[in-house]
C-alpha cells in the first residue's frame, strides 16, 4: 500500500507545489548522459517529474508507480504521452531491457519491507539488459537525518494556486531501528482542514546495500557521494553484468568450489 502523501488524490496534486524545487534531479539527469542512456526506467516515478525530464530530452521512459493517484497527477501533465505509464511496482515488471533504471528522492528507502526489497533488485535485474545500470541514493544511517525532522525545523507556509496557504511540516513518531516512521501534516489554511500522511523508511548501511545487490547479480561499480548533499547520502552504481562476465563469474565459481574440496 502507498502512503496516503502518494495515494490521496488531494494530497498528491499537492506534491509538486509543496516540493517545486528539484534539483536534485539533475542530478540524475546527468548521470542518464553521462552512461549514454536511452531507455530509462523511473522507479516510483511518482508524479512524473524525473520522467518527464528525461522524456523532454528525447529519452524513451518508463515510468512505474504504485499510488494511483500520483500516476494520474503524471498522466495529466503536458508531455506524458511520451512516457510509457505503469501502476504497480518493480517486482513485477512487464519484459523490457532498458540502458538505466532509477530509485530517485527516498524510493529506496520507502522500500521498508525486506521481501519487497529482494522483489524489487530482482525485478529490476531483470528489466535490465546486460551491461545496464541501476542507479540509486539512499541516506547515510551515520547522520542521523531523522532528527531534523520535526515541526521547528521543518515548518512552512506554501501558497498554492487554487488552494490558498498550505501549511506542512514533519513529526517523527517512532524509531524503531533500521525503521523511522514519520507523519506529514498539511494544513488548508482557507478551510481548516487537516489532511495527515505516515511514512516508514529503512535505513540501510553501505555494507548492507552492497550486499543485497551482490546477492541479486548486480556487480557494484562504484558508490558516490551526493553532489547536493554531501556527506549525507550513498549514491550506488550497481550494474547487470555482461554475458560474458557472467559466465567468467560462474566459472571462477566453480573452480573455487573445487579448490574447497
Amino acid at each position: 500500500m502507498a502512503d496516503e502523501a502518494y495515494e490521496n488524490p488531494r494530497l498528491a496534486a499537492l506534491y509538486d507545489p509543496l516540493d517545486p524545487d528539484r534539483g536534485d534531479l539533475d542530478v540524475y539527469a546527468a548521470v542518464a548522459a553521462e552512461l549514454t542512456a536511452h531507455h530509462v526506467l523511473d522507479v516510483g516515478c511518482g508524479t512524473g517529474t524525473f520522467a518527464l525530464l528525461l522524456s523532454g530530452r528525447g529519452l524513451r521512459v518508463t515510468g512505474v508507480e504504485p499510488a494511483a493517484a500520483s500516476l494520474d497527477v503524471a498522466r495529466s501533465k503536458p508531455g506524458s504521452e511520451r512516457v510509457r505509464w505503469i501502476h504497480g511496482d518493480a517486482t513485477a515488471l512487464p519484459a523490457m531491457r532498458v540502458d538505466l533504471a532509477t530509485m530517485t528522492a527516498n524510493v529506496a528507502q520507502a522500500i521498508a519491507d525486506p521481501e519487497t526489497w529482494e522483489g524489487t533488485l530482482r525485478g529490476i535485474h531483470a528489466a535490465l539488459r546486460p551491461g545496464g545500470h541501476l542507479v540509486f541514493e539512499t541516506r547515510d544511517p551515520a547522520r542521523r537525518a531523522w532528527q531534523e525532522w520535526n515541526r521547528a525545523a521543518t515548518h512552512r507556509t506554501v501558497a498554492v494556486e487554487g488552494v490558498g496557504d498550505v501549511e506542512t511540516w514533519l513529526d517523527v513518531t517512532d524509531v524503531t531501528w533500521p525503521l523511522v516512521t514519520f507523519r506529514s501534516t498539511v494544513v488548508l489554511t482557507a478551510t481548516g482542514e487537516t489532511l495527515t500522511s505516515d511514512s516508514t523508511l529503512r535505513f540501510r548501511e553501505r555494507d548492507e546495500v552492497t550486499a543485497s545487490l551482490t546477492a541479486h547479480g548486480y556487480v557494484v561499480d562504484e558508490v558516490r557521494d551526493a553532489p547536493d548533499r554531501p556527506g549525507r547520502e550513498f549514491v550506488f552504481f550497481a550494474r547487470r553484468p555482461e554475458v560474458h562476465e557472467s559466465a567468467v563469474s560462474a566459472a571462477s565459481s566453480g573452480t573455487s568450489a573445487v579448490n574447497a574440496r
